[in-house]
């Protein structure tokens, strides 16, 4: 007697329309759910949109038409004019409160912050970079580096490793990404770590061999016992 061969694509073919079988009855018990699911997402969606279209982008657009004048003090070194503006113009302060969440508004609170860092007035120095929240390679990475250099300030060397750790991974560029390894290796040799700090001024030689900071890193790694 001859046995019956299952040829290889049969059962596969029985699964996918089992499969769809039993999505289709699916769809058909749950419809109102879906529906609903399907309301609610486009609602969403529509409501994104909204905001970011129709809202924050001419706001970020406002801000940064306000900006310039406080660009202007904070190039010439006029600090004080450029974070609190006077009676003509708006200064960062003002703008990073009043236009939160928009770009220009992260970008107002970095400079509020960098104003601050240089006053001497950590806290508020971290109050201001911990809202800058910038894409941006150089100016991203400097906003969390800023913290780290608040931090050390006040003492809290944890969390000043933390932020050039966060700076050093926002971007690799040659610029802040040396800069903040460095300072990060200081903190750590301040601590003892000698170990963590040849590995910071290890990176610097073999990663960044032409960036500023690796011009004398060899004294750097001959003093932690490399």
């Amino acid at each position: 007697m001859s046995k019956k061969v299952n040829k290889p694509g049969d059962d596969s073919a029985v699964n996918v329309a089992e499969v769809y079988s039993k999505t289709e009855k699916y769809v058909d018990d749950n419809r109102n759910t879906l529906l609903i699911i399907a309301g609610i997402l486009v609602v969403l969606f529509a409501g994104y949109f909204a905001v970011t279209r129709l809202y924050l982008q001419p706001r970020s657009e406002e801000a940064m038409n306000l900006m310039w004048k406080a660009e202007y003090w904070f190039e010439i070194d006029s600090l004080d004019k450029a974070l609190v503006g006077n009676e003509s113009y708006y200064g960062f302060e003002f703008i990073a409160d009043e236009y939160s969440n928009t770009k220009a508004g992260d970008l107002a609170s970095y400079y509020s912050g960098v104003i601050y860092l240089r006053n001497s007035d950590y806290q508020m120095a971290l109050n201001y970079l911990k809202n800058a929240d910038l894409e941006d390679e150089i100016v991203g990475a400097m906003a969390k580096g800023g913290m780290g250099d608040a931090y050390v300030q006040l003492g809290d060397y944890d969390k000043a490793i933390s932020s050039y750790s966060d700076a050093i991974s926002h971007s690799k560029n040659l610029l802040t990404a040396p800069m903040y390894l460095k300072k990060q290796g200081l903190v750590y040799e301040d601590q003892g770590k000698f170990k963590e700090a040849l590995t910071n001024y290890k990176r610097i030689k073999d990663d960044f061999p032409t960036s500023n900071e690796a011009r004398s890193i060899d004294s750097y790694i001959a003093r932690v016992g490399g």
